[in-house]
């Protein structure tokens, strides 16, 4: 799936990122990185609102997976079972946020688990870049359900 693609789908099914204006910037087999402008997500203090950090994070997490799913031939609903978030430098313009798994080599179990059980779980990180700093960070855990 290019990213241009994977814009579009994510505008048409997840209604909240066309309104955040978020774009695919990139996938690739490691990770995601999304962008989103400030203006649509701002607060009241002229910076990135900690809603819509949270919303961009967990949908590059959630992104990551549809795309590793879809490439792996696994027709499968992930939804987000929990998470964590950290702000640590407010963001004051355009931002990027980059999803990786939080441990690489838990993805071939995953799947395994997925095809057998018809259920997995698995963590994702999703790192706030703004201005070349680490701004914010997710971990979520997700869930696969087999279709």
């Amino acid at each position: 799936m290019t990213p241009a693609e994977l814009t579009h789908y994510l505008h048409a099914h997840i209604p909240l990122s066309r309104a955040m204006q978020v774009e695919v910037l990139g996938t690739d087999p490691d990770q995601l990185v999304l962008r989103a402008p400030l203006a649509p997500n701002i607060n009241h203090r002229d910076t990135l609102f900690g809603g819509s950090a949270s919303a961009v994070s967990i949908l590059a997490a959630w992104s990551l997976l549809h795309v590793r799913l879809r490439a792996a031939g696994l027709a499968s609903r992930v939804v987000i079972q929990r998470n964590s978030m950290d702000y640590e430098e407010p963001v004051a313009g355009d931002f990027t946020v980059r999803a990786a798994l939080a441990d690489a080599g838990q993805w071939t179990p995953f799947l395994r688990m997925l095809q057998r059980r018809g259920r997995a779980r698995i963590a994702v990180t999703a790192v706030i870049d703004y201005a070349g700093h680490e701004a914010g960070r997710l971990r979520g855990e997700f869930v696969a359900f087999g279709s």
